[in-house]
C-alpha cells in the first residue's frame, strides 16, 4: 500500500534539500505559482484546444481550459482531503490536497504541441512517414519509437523538469506531489499500448525512476508505475470540462444548439426534470448552457469524490484501472456517453476544422522539414560546413539548439523542444517564412 507521508513529501525535484515555507504560502503553492508564471503556460493561450485558430473569442483555448480544469480540481482535492484528513499527515491540509491537484491540472497541458491533437499526429505522421530514411538510421528502437509516437504528455513532464525556468537543472524544480499527480500515464513508450499513451520520454526515464522512489509509487515493472492517487482527481476535472465544454463551444460555432446538448447536461445534472424559468425566456445559447453547467459540474463532482471513497483501497495498493467518472453515478457516465457520441458525430467532422487541422498539419511538417535537416545536417557535418539555410534554423532555436557533437536522438529532441512550444500562430508564421518570404 502506498502511504500519505511519502506521497505527500514536502521534497522538489532539482533541490536537495527542503526549501523554508513562506509566510502565507505552503510549498505547494509555491508549485502554483511557478507553473502560472512560466512562459509555457503562458503559451497556452495561443494554443489550439479543439478548434484551431478560432475568431470567435469565447472559444476555449489550452490556457482558459487548463484554467477550469484547475478550478475543478481544487475543488476535488479538497473535498477528498476533507474526507482523508484523519489519513494525511500533520502537515498537510485538505486544502493543500486541492492546491496539488490544481498546480497538476494547470500544468496537465503545457506539453502540447500547436494546434492540439492534430500537432500531435502530425509529428508522429513525420517520422514515421516523411523523414528521411537516413535521419532516423543512428536512433534505437525505442528512440524512434518516441519520436513517432510523439506524446503531448509525456512532452509536458520535459517541459516541467527539463526546460522551463532552469534549463536541464530541475526545469520548474516543482515538488515530487506535484510532479507525481501530473503523471497520467507514469511509463515509457513500451508500455503505451494502442492508443499511444505515455507520460515520460526516454530523456526523462531517470526521472520518472526517482519520482515513483521518492514518492513511494508502486512497480509495476521496468520504467513502469502506478500512478498517483491524485492523479486519477486530475484525469476527471480533465474529462469534465471535455464533456460539458467542447460542446459549449460547438453551440459558441453554431455547429450544434441548445436543444442538442440540453438532455446531455441534465443526465450529468441527475435531474431529468429540472425546469428554470429562464429556458422559457429569450435568453441566449450561452446563458442556458450556463444555468445549468454549474449544476452538472457540482453533481459530478459529488460522483468523482464518492467514486474515490468507494475506490480507495484499490487506488492505494496501485490495483485501480477504472476511470471515477466512469465508476460513478450512473446518470453522470451515460451523460458523458451521450456528450462523447455527439462531439464525434456532430463536432469533430466540422468541415472549416477539419479544413484548419489539414492546414495546421502541413505547418508542422514545413517546420519539421527545414529544423530537423539542420540538426542533421550540423550531426553529420559539424557547425563550420552548415550551410547558409541551416545555420539560420538553429541559430532561430537559441538556448534550444542542440550542439554538433551530439547524437541524433537529443538533437530531434530539442528540435521538438522548440517546435512544440510555439505558439499557433507562430507557428503558421515561421512556416510561411521558412517556405518563401512574407511580409504579414
Amino acid at each position: 500500500m502506498m502511504q500519505w507521508d511519502k506521497l505527500l513529501t514536502a521534497k522538489r525535484y532539482g533541490h536537495e534539500s527542503l526549501t523554508p515555507e513562506e509566510v502565507g504560502r505552503s510549498h505547494f503553492h509555491k508549485d502554483h505559482d511557478r507553473i502560472v508564471f512560466s512562459s509555457a503556460f503562458r503559451r497556452l493561450g495561443r494554443k489550439t484546444q479543439v478548434h484551431p485558430l478560432a475568431l470567435n473569442d469565447h472559444i476555449h483555448t489550452r490556457l482558459t481550459h487548463s484554467i477550469e480544469v484547475g478550478s475543478l480540481g481544487r475543488s476535488l482535492g479538497i473535498r477528498v482531503g476533507e474526507l482523508l484528513q484523519d489519513q494525511l499527515p500533520e502537515w498537510i491540509s485538505p486544502h493543500d490536497l486541492g492546491t496539488i491537484v490544481q498546480s497538476a491540472c494547470l500544468a496537465h497541458d503545457i506539453g502540447n504541441p500547436p494546434f492540439g491533437h492534430a500537432g500531435e499526429y502530425a509529428i508522429r505522421d513525420w517520422f514515421k512517414h516523411k523523414a528521411p530514411a537516413h535521419y532516423l538510421e543512428e536512433l534505437t528502437p525505442d528512440e524512434l519509437l518516441d519520436l513517432q509516437t510523439f506524446e503531448g504528455n509525456a512532452q509536458g513532464f520535459r517541459v516541467v523538469t527539463r526546460i522551463e525556468n532552469h534549463l536541464f537543472d530541475g526545469g520548474l524544480r516543482l515538488t515530487y506531489p506535484t510532479l507525481g499527480t501530473l503523471l497520467k500515464y507514469p511509463w515509457t513508450v513500451e508500455r503505451a499500448g494502442k492508443k499511444g499513451k505515455f507520460s515520460c520520454f526516454g530523456t526523462e526515464r531517470e526521472i520518472l525512476n526517482a519520482l515513483g522512489r521518492e514518492l513511494g509509487l508502486i512497480s509495476l515493472g521496468e520504467d513502469y508505475w502506478c500512478r498517483h492517487p491524485l492523479a486519477f482527481l486530475v484525469e476527471a476535472a480533465d474529462d469534465i470540462c471535455y464533456a460539458i465544454l467542447d460542446l459549449e463551444d460547438a453551440i459558441e460555432l453554431n455547429i450544434l444548439g441548445f436543444n442538442d446538448i440540453k438532455p446531455i447536461l441534465l443526465q450529468m445534472c441527475g435531474d431529468l426534470n429540472y425546469e428554470d424559468e429562464i429556458f422559457s425566456t429569450q435568453a441566449s445559447a450561452r446563458r442556458k448552457v450556463s444555468a445549468l453547467r454549474g449544476m452538472a459540474m457540482e453533481n459530478m463532482v459529488e460522483s468523482v469524490v464518492a467514486a474515490f471513497m468507494a475506490n480507495l483501497p484499490l487506488i492505494m495498493s496501485g490495483k485501480y484501472k477504472g476511470e471515477l467518472l466512469a465508476d460513478g453515478d450512473p446518470g453522470v457516465q451515460t451523460g458523458l456517453q451521450n456528450a462523447k457520441i455527439l462531439a464525434r458525430e456532430r463536432v469533430f467532422p466540422d468541415n472549416r476544422k477539419a479544413e484548419l487541422e489539414v492546414g495546421a498539419y502541413t505547418t508542422l511538417g514545413s517546420l519539421l522539414d527545414a529544423f530537423c535537416q539542420a540538426a542533421y545536417e550540423q550531426h553529420t557535418q559539424g557547425s563550420d560546413q552548415l550551410s547558409y539555410r541551416s545555420q539560420k534554423i538553429i541559430s532561430l532555436m537559441g538556448i534550444h539548439s542542440p550542439e554538433p557533437d551530439w547524437r541524433l536522438y537529443p538533437s530531434y529532441m530539442r528540435v521538438l523542444d522548440f517546435i512544440g512550444g510555439m505558439t499557433d500562430n507562430y507557428a503558421a508564421y515561421l512556416a510561411r517564412q521558412i517556405g518563401g518570404m512574407s511580409v504579414n
